[in-house]
């Protein structure tokens, strides 16, 4: 095989396991469409390493004694299900076709460039899932009503925080900080309003339920590094959404606000 086809192929399987790692897929389902799309191509030797935060792509060359390695860095990540449902059909079809790596990056391109939903369902979203969520954790008509305002209010200004690239543990601490205080507020000053479910309920936006799934997915596969990493990062999530909450509600306790 051309040494310049083989880079081709790799660049190619690289590009489409990091779309995969930077919507939230699992490490062994990354190690695995990388390791597809190169074999299907004739390059049997192939080895990839994958973690949250990079893969590392290498093979060596029949033809000579080269051995030729990418490094990709993957320094942000976001669920998006579609995207890797969309790459994994995209690997199926280049693997089982006549597909080009000229036809496979245009797609990539495609699905890279993709927004599955507008900005407003997105918001809406986020609003309903705060307001069912504090009805499930006690709350009632008002308690739903409130929480669909803060949690729209917290939606945007996690949205507003990310585009100046402030990391999730900050975005989750302050958005949970400004729920407690708004919900506080608001059962300070509305009756029939109970600022636990709303705090609930907001909280819930941020929860990283898919990190820690994913995380014990990489343990069950073996994949121990990445199970570990993604588990401590899901816990101190954790810890900042909790902490964010708790500062609010303790400060507003220490003025005379509400009795713990």
């Amino acid at each position: 095989m051309e040494k310049k086809k083989q880079k081709d192929i790799l660049k190619l399987a690289l590009r489409a396991g990091n779309i995969m790692m930077k919507s939230g897929a699992e490490i062994y389902r990354v190690e695995d469409t990388i390791e597809r799309i190169c074999k299907s191509c004739g390059i049997e030797d192939v080895d990839v390493f994958a973690t949250p935060t990079g893969i590392f792509v290498s093979t060596d060359n029949e033809e000579s004694t080269n051995t030729v390695t990418y490094i990709k860095r993957i320094k942000s990540s976001e669920t998006d299900l579609t995207r890797i449902s969309r790459v994994n059909q995209f690997s199926r079809s280049f693997t089982t076709t006549d597909m080009t790596v000229e036809e496979g990056n245009v797609i990539l391109d495609d699905i890279e460039n993709s927004r599955p939903y507008p900005f407003w369902i997105r918001a809406l979203a986020a609003a309903m899932v705060a307001s069912c969520f504090s009805v499930i954790f006690g709350g009632g008509a008002m308690d739903f009503c409130v929480a669909v305002i803060v949690g729209l209010m917290c939606y945007l200004i996690s949205r507003f925080l990310e585009k100046y690239e402030i990391n999730f543990f900050i975005r989750g601490f302050c958005c949970c900080a400004f729920a407690a205080f708004c919900s506080l507020l608001a059962a300070a000053s509305i009756d029939g309003v109970s600022y636990a479910p709303v705090i609930s309920g907001c909280i819930m936006l941020f929860v990283p339920g898919i990190p820690i799934t994913n995380s014990i997915r990489d343990f069950l596969s073996g994949n121990m590094l990445s199970g570990v990493a993604r588990l401590t990062e899901a816990c101190i999530i954790s810890v900042s959404l909790a902490a964010g909450a708790g500062v609010v509600i303790k400060l507003w306790y220490m003025l005379g606000g509400i009795t713990l």
